[in-house]
């Protein structure tokens, strides 16, 4: 189905990043997860753009966005682009949701700038290393796609499964498998010069858990309880840090906006509400 918003672009050191931007009121940035984008969020955006002003945008190379700007080294790099993107709009301040890499970029960008981000809420991330073995095999991987210059078949049947929980496949057979079409169809410029760097910055990232214990907002983690490459003890491990409540969220992989739309939903609403003042109508929304 293709998405039916219509995206806008703002240029950031140079290159396009594309996001929507919908809805009045306080402001809610989304980050989407690797080798995903904006639509990721279509079942939250729908929602929550009744009660507030929401910015999806696409990561660079995902989506409509254009290549990594030069220079751009780790996540706390990107982090700075997306705080860009609110000073370019004259967004003072807003709250953070993002899952996987975007709640990895979205935690930095609370940590470069606290007095803006009113609320974090962090979905399937971790804000630790990645643990030596995934982080091999996830080089390893990538190794092959630069050597390939695509995404072949046969790493496409190791990819796509960890995106998902096991019973997905059976029960929601549609959503791997335009994931798997995706990452078929995937531009090989944009696959070198952009997604497989990015890639590289996401699981060599650095160790900022003690850094974390100093975020002053509101804060939220949510974890699948079937996720694979961000498994429960990674987000209880967060939420402890953090110092904030945890949900699991039952039946759901790595990607759980879509897995379990309605409890990932209700959560962040209710969060919101909370966070923001207490926005009546969210309030009514979730109950």
């Amino acid at each position: 189905m293709a998405f039916a918003y219509k995206f806008e672009s703002a240029e950031i050191l140079g290159a396009p990043m594309t996001f929507l931007d919908l809805g009045i009121g306080e402001t809610v940035l989304l980050g989407h997860s690797y080798l995903w984008d904006a639509e990721m969020w279509r079942p939250q955006i729908e929602t929550l753009a009744r009660h507030y002003r929401v910015i999806v945008p696409n990561l660079w190379g995902h989506g409509g966005s254009g290549p990594l700007p030069a220079d751009t080294r780790d996540l706390r790099d990107i982090a700075r682009h997306h705080l860009g993107l609110m000073d370019r709009l004259g967004i003072e301040r807003f709250a953070v949701l993002g899952l996987s890499i975007g709640g990895m970029w979205g935690a930095e960008l609370a940590m470069l700038a606290p007095e803006r981000v009113a609320a974090l809420a962090l979905l399937d991330t971790y804000l630790g290393p990645e643990p030596q073995l995934s982080r091999d095999k996830y080089f390893a991987l990538m190794d092959a796609i630069a050597g390939a210059k695509r995404i072949p078949e046969t790493m496409l049947d190791v990819i796509v499964p960890l995106f998902f929980a096991p019973a997905t496949a059976s029960k929601t057979p549609a959503l791997p498998a335009a994931f798997r079409v995706k990452l078929q169809n995937w531009d090989p410029a944009r696959l070198m010069d952009s997604v497989l760097p990015i890639g590289r910055m996401l699981f060599a990232r650095r160790d900022a858990r003690d850094d974390l214990r100093s975020l002053p907002m509101p804060k939220l983690v949510l974890t699948g309880s079937e996720d694979i490459p961000r498994p429960v003890h990674e987000g209880q491990q967060m939420a402890a840090i953090l110092e904030c409540p945890f949900v699991e969220i039952r039946d759901a992989g790595h990607i759980s906006t879509l897995e379990a739309p309605e409890p990932v939903t209700d959560h962040l609403v209710r969060f919101l509400a909370d966070a923001l003042g207490g926005n009546q109508m969210a309030r009514r929304s979730a109950g």
